[in-house]
Parts: C-alpha cells; structure tokens; sequence
C-alpha cells in the first residue's frame, strides 16, 4: 500500500496570514493522523513563511506516524534542525532561496559530491533519506551513487499533462521508479498530486511507497471538511491498488 504523508505548509500559510495560533499547526497535524494520514510533511523555508522551525521542533514531540521533513540543505540551519529532532525521513530539495514552491528536481550527477556527504551526515543519525528528482533514470542512478534511500519523483509536469494525455504524462515516471526499484531505492512522490490524477498514477508507477500531498488536498478540505478529504484520498490509494 502507499502511504498517505500529509503536507501541511497551507495550514501554516493561514495561520501566519494573521498572526496567532489558529489555525493550530500541532493540532492540525494530529487531527490528520487521527483522520488516518499515514505521515505528516512539513517544508521550512529559510524566510519561515509558512511552517517555522519552531514549529517542526514542536512537531516532532508529538507525531506518532511518520514525520517527513523536507528543505534545501544548503542552509546549514536546516541541515541542524533535521539532525536535532531525527525526523523519520529528510527530503532533500534543491528549490532556489526566495522560489514560490519547488520547481525541479536535483541534478544528482553535478551534485554528486554534496548529496553525498549531506547523506552520509544525515544518516550517521539513523534518518532515512529521500533526494526529489525529476523523473529520469539518470537522476535515480545518481541519487543512488550518493546513498540515498529513496526518490521523490516530482510530480508537476505530470499533472499538468494529465488531461491532455496521461499515458504519455505517467511514462518517463514508471519507467523511472521501476529503475530505481531495480536498484533498491524507495519511490516516493509528490507535487500537485491530486483526487483527478492520483489513481492513475498510483496505478502506472509501482511500486510507490509514500505521497506527499499538501496543497490540493487543504483545498478540497475547504469543501469536503478535513476527516473527509484525507478519507477519499486515502481510497484513492487503495482503489488504485
């Protein structure tokens, strides 16, 4: 089965849109373990514009299911707030200072050097560690080289071509985690995932380990309540299966 990791970045965008604690991130993140989210997904920026470092501390007391945290590491402090709270897995992002949202994968072959002794760093702490890709053989074989554990394929391009053609849209990715299966890396996967695209793509791309999704479903939560939209995500999952 693929775990369900939910993303909640958009909670704490609301909350810091006016200050104060509501909505409550902690919360938040134990209600969607409680609705059954199989993992919680947080992304520090270095302007803390939505979640805040000292929100992920706070987080990793009380998280029961699996906590994710994902960042650039190239910020030292983020590289320090990973190894102060070990957090289940750490996803390595290359997204540049200041960008919207994360916008490509790592070149894993140019940054060979560098992943590699953040992995090693990272797990010499026992944190298992995924490195987001674009969906390309090449970029899961350096990962690979560089010790990850895992991939996260990103997923945009493929929602954005969904419509006009989704064979076309899901191949470069089951082409990509079947590689990187052969290789012994975890396939986890996220960016603009969604209840239209989701089925298919859980589907085409096996195995898939874990979905990090945040931005879709805290909209469909604004129609379909909280409990509800991590339910149908959920039987998105295991329909696809």
């Amino acid at each position: 089965m693929t775990r369900l990791s939910v993303n909640i970045n958009k909670i704490a965008t609301l909350r810091n849109s006016r200050g104060g604690h509501n909505p409550n991130v902690v919360k938040v993140a134990l209600d969607c373990e409680h609705f059954g989210a199989e993992g919680i997904t947080v992304h520090p920026r270095p302007d803390e514009r939505h979640i805040r470092y000292q929100d992920v501390v706070e987080l990793a007391e009380v998280i029961k299911t699996e906590f994710n945290i994902e960042g650039n590491p190239t910020e030292r402090k983020f590289v320090e707030l990973v190894m102060g709270v070990k957090p289940a897995q750490v996803t390595l992002v290359p997204d540049a200072l200041g960008a919207l949202t994360s916008n490509a994968g790592w070149d894993t072959i140019k940054h060979a050097a560098r992943l590699t002794d953040l992995i090693n760093e990272f797990k010499s702490a026992h944190i298992r560690v995924s490195v987001f890709i674009d969906p390309d053989p090449k970029m899961a074989e350096g990962a690979r080289a560089a010790g990850a554990d895992r991939v996260e394929l990103y997923t945009e391009p493929y929602a954005e071509n969904y419509f006009k053609n989704k064979q076309k849209a899901v191949a470069a990715y089951a082409q990509t985690a079947q590689i990187a299966h052969q290789m012994g890396l975890g396939i986890n996967a996220g960016h603009d995932l969604s209840l239209d695209n989701l089925r298919y793509f859980q589907q085409n791309v096996n195995p898939l380990d874990e979905v990090s999704i945040g931005h879709a479903l805290v909209c469909d939560a604004l129609y379909y309540g909280l409990e509800n939209t991590i339910q149908m995500y959920l039987r998105e999952l295991s329909n696809g299966v």
